[in-house]
């Protein structure tokens, strides 16, 4: 099934329509979905498709001589190109008299096994690019070779590209046009679990409940999701188990690299090299409080909605799965779902007020969002603010999100004014979000105050439809 991508689609149509030479590099995580968008794209369309393998470069020659020679003859060929060198001009040579798109795919597999195609691929557009009506598509999931050795400065292929797309997750409004026929609230639950990854929306079914997904999926030794993460590790990096004790640190509440390395029992140097490189691979996020720039107060989170859940709740009832008793361990997450989903709902709630801004409906124009946590000097503790958005000096938003079954009171939205009072802004505007809904007292004030806005969940849902 394909959903989405209309804009990446667009973008590449109007490449496509050019008729003249376009190099297009694509990337992002596994199983975000670039091959299926890259397919969807070239499926009416004079195309050469090819899979890089992780394997040598001979191997890797004779699949993409395959892959040009079948498209030109329309058979099976068993001969071979001598060289990357030969079988890339013969296809520029064949671009001189018609439109046709060279994709790519696991670029970074290809290029390894063949070090200098990158410098060829460097000569052959500099030759061709002014007669050749070649449409090159490079395509890749590890980031940082796309980055560091397709995108950088220094890369032989910079400069020569006339387009790049970093393929990111879904988010939750694009998430529920998936699934038809799962409540609002359950569609809240799938994204909280799988985030937005079309491969693991996949494998999620709006015929059952939430409980029996989370059954058939985390709790299952024999589903796809049930090794994925720790398989994508070993996909990605040289040593899966320092990573893995790191983010399972993360997942069950160390956040400073601090309580990292003692949870893990390494060093804080070699722990932040390993969180660095989590980091560019999209697993762990760092957060430092909104507006502030010292490192000293950053936070580390995991950024994958199905690596925090996956690590959260499938290590510490391993056991309990591998002897079929998916049951009982559903018993032992089912009652902190709710505590799980307050991230998740906070993370609904930004890309919502995004989307009021950019529909012109935000009273505050803010250019970036984020948390804010630090000392409050009155109360003489520390003080968590879950939005914090400013448009300039003067102005600012904030906001509190409350995934709960209770309706949110005015207490909550007196201490978000008390907490707001630690900063200086003159003009604020504040934003109450609630799963369930407000009590006649808090919507009274809010209603007095005028600077206010409640949001129901069902609001924002009903918003995307």
């Amino acid at each position: 099934m394909f959903i989405g991508r209309e804009r990446e689609l667009e973008t590449l149509n109007k490449l496509y329509a050019s008729d003249k030479f376009e190099f297009v590099v694509i990337y992002g995580r596994r199983r975000v979905g670039k091959t299926a968008l890259i397919s969807r794209f070239i499926e009416d369309k004079n195309a050469i498709y090819f899979m890089g393998v992780e394997s040598n470069a001979k191997q890797n020659l004779e699949n993409f001589s395959k892959s040009i020679l079948s498209f030109h003859t329309g058979m099976e060929a068993e001969t071979s190109f001598l060289s990357f060198q030969a079988a890339l001009e013969y296809v520029f040579k064949l671009s001189e008299k018609e439109r046709i798109i060279l994709a790519i795919d696991e670029y970074p597999y290809v290029a390894r096994s063949s070090k200098s195609l990158a410098s060829t691929i460097q000569l052959l557009i500099d030759q061709y690019k002014d007669t050749s009506k070649l449409m090159l598509i490079l395509c890749g999931s590890s980031m940082s070779y796309m980055e560091d050795h397709v995108l950088a400065y220094k890369a032989p292929l910079y400069g020569r590209r006339t387009a790049q797309m970093k393929i990111l997750p879904f988010d939750f409004e694009e998430t529920c046009h998936y699934f038809k026929n799962f409540t609002d609230e359950e569609k809240a639950y799938v994204y909280g679990i799988v985030g937005g990854t079309p491969q693991y929306l996949l494998q999620m079914s709006d015929k059952l409940s939430i409980e029996d997904n989370i059954k058939n999926t985390f709790l299952n030794p024999n589903s796809a999701l049930f090794e994925e993460p720790e398989n994508l590790l070993k996909q990605e990096v040289r040593e899966p188990a320092l990573y893995n004790a790191i983010i399972t640190a993360i997942a069950t509440g160390a956040s400073r690299m601090s309580e990292i390395s003692g949870k893990i029992g390494e060093s804080t140097n070699i722990c932040s090299a390993y969180v660095k490189n989590l980091i560019s691979l999209g697993i762990i996020e760092k957060e430092t409080p909104y507006g502030e720039k010292a490192s000293r107060k950053a936070i580390y989170s995991i950024a994958d909605n199905m690596f925090r859940f996956w690590y959260r709740f499938v290590p510490e009832n391993n056991s309990i799965i591998a002897r079929g008793a998916a049951d009982l361990a559903y018993k032992r997450i089912e009652p902190y779902l709710s505590d799980y989903m307050g991230k998740v709902f906070e993370e609904i709630c930004k890309q919502y007020l995004w989307k009021q801004l950019l529909s012109g409906e935000c009273p505050v124009e803010f250019s970036s969002l984020g948390r804010w946590w630090g000392n409050d000097p009155k109360e003489k503790r520390q003080a968590e603010i879950d939005i914090l958005a400013e448009q300039d000096k003067n102005t600012a938003l904030f906001g509190e999100c409350k995934w709960t079954n209770e309706k949110v009171d005015l207490g909550v939205l007196e201490t978000l004014m008390k907490r707001s009072r630690l900063f200086p802004y003159q003009n604020v505007h504040y934003y109450l979000f609630s799963k369930t809904g407000f009590t006649k007292g808090c919507t009274n004030r809010a209603n007095e105050m005028g600077n206010v806005t409640l949001v129901r969940y069902e609001d924002i849902v009903s918003r995307m439809q």
